[in-house]
């Protein structure tokens, strides 16, 4: 397997206008990664709720608690 070091002297060998097509593919890779991550996620939560191991919660609780998880990881 290919170290990051290796990749990036490969990717730095290639014409600019190669090297940003190449960025352009990769960020949309990422794109689709975690977009594939988000469907998994809410598919999990959805299938959790389903089977009651998650119960519904008031939405003011909801957004304090994602305040507190935004906040805390500044």
């Amino acid at each position: 397997m290919m170290t990051l070091e290796q990749a990036l002297m490969t990717v730095n060998e290639l014409p600019i206008e190669q090297r940003e097509m190449l960025i352009e593919i990769v960020k949309n890779q990422m794109i689709e990664s975690y977009r594939d991550e988000i469907a998994r996620n809410a598919k999990e939560a959805r299938e959790a709720f389903q089977i009651g191991e998650l119960k519904p919660q008031p939405l003011e609780d909801i957004i304090d608690e994602l305040k507190t998880i935004l906040y805390d990881s500044n």
